[in-house]
């Protein structure tokens, strides 16, 4: 985190931007989502937005063609044959042939957007720059299952951030994530990945910093903050780190998929450990105290440092159970990803 660049000119760049918001079935949120948009501190006549159905089967439609009240603001529907099976990623693509812009911004249509979003995200474009990463996170419930989302999904974020800082560009969010058309069409669009549902974030973002002589960058900012609902239940839960996971192992940077495979080896170890010491040998408990506790103060020191600067200190008072929750999760969502097969929108999903 130290190492992020934190400077930005807080000029809105000369190009004109289109704001993309993919959509499927969304009726009970994408109201609030278009009212954040209207509000942005931004000058109508530099942007668009074009809102994109992916084959809704619920009001989403007509609930925004009712209430657009700017001039800038569009719908569009993706039509049924095209690239049916890259889903969210056909959307955006369907949404960039027919914008306007030079800088492209995407975002959910299930987020809320500060008045100073659009501002502030791009206000770390320079010449140079070919994408820019925003900060996300979880509206932060009263339930004790949102709390441990919100510190878990600030963790994700804290360290999709660090690893731009130290030049490794690995993760980000789609829900808020901005990048240069041009960027886009040198590294040949989504074309090489319009067979997978996801990827149309962080694999754009790397291949742009692998291909390019673009630089990625990070936005640590809380104004740019973009707020989206947690899961519902731990099975909607499951199937949104299934679909995260089902993208790794297609990084084009294999010493990075190297990388995952350890990180997961690592958490299967810790799930392992503790029935070693039962079947085998007490030993294998101690092995596991030495993991978790190094686990454990690696990540305290990450979140912390991250807290200073994006999300408020409240969300580290859970931080042991989410440390204890961590594991079988990760252990089963990296396995089921890797497989390939998930639930999304209505969607059952196979690779």
């Amino acid at each position: 985190m130290k190492k992020l660049n934190k400077e930005s000119s807080d000029k809105i760049p000369d190009e004109f931007v289109s704001v993309l918001i993919p959509f499927r079935n969304e009726e009970k949120n994408i109201l609030r989502t278009l009212k954040s948009i209207e509000l942005q501190d931004y000058p109508e006549e530099k942007f668009e937005v074009i809102f994109i159905d992916d084959n809704s089967t619920d009001n989403s439609i007509e609930i925004l063609e009712k209430n657009i009240s700017r001039s800038n603001i569009r719908v569009i529907s993706v039509p049924e044959d095209y690239s049916a099976k890259a889903h969210k990623k056909r959307a955006i693509r369907y949404g960039i042939e027919n914008a306007k812009g030079a800088i492209i911004v995407t975002t959910d249509a299930d987020c809320l957007h500060p008045e100073k979003w659009l501002r502030k995200l791009l206000s770390y474009f320079d010449e140079n720059t070919g994408f820019v990463s925003g900060p996300v996170e979880f509206i932060n419930g009263k339930s004790f299952f949102n709390r441990l989302q919100s510190l878990e999904f600030a963790g994700l974020v804290i360290t999709g951030a660090g690893l731009i800082g130290s030049n490794s560009p690995t993760i980000c969010n789609a829900a808020n994530i901005a990048y240069r058309r041009k960027a886009f069409e040198e590294v040949g669009g989504f074309s090489l990945q319009m067979n997978l549902s996801s990827g149309d974030d962080e694999l754009l973002m790397q291949k742009i910093f692998q291909d390019t002589d673009y630089k990625i960058r990070f936005v640590p900012d809380k104004d740019a903050i973009v707020q989206t609902e947690p899961n519902k239940s731990l099975k909607q839960f499951y199937q949104q780190r299934k679909r995260w996971a089902s993208k790794g192992l297609f990084y084009k940077n294999k010493s990075l998929v190297l990388k995952l495979i350890l990180i997961y080896l690592f958490y299967l170890s810790l799930f392992v450990q503790p029935i070693l010491g039962f079947v085998f040998d007490p030993k294998y408990f101690i092995s596991f105290f030495i993991s978790f506790l190094a686990k454990i103060f690696s990540e305290y020191l990450i979140i912390r440092k991250g807290t200073e600067l994006l999300f408020p200190k409240s969300i580290l008072e859970n931080f042991f159970l989410a440390e204890i929750f961590h594991i079988p999760y990760i252990v089963l969502a990296g396995l089921s990803g890797a497989l390939g097969n998930y639930k999304w929108k209505d969607r059952t999903i196979s690779r």
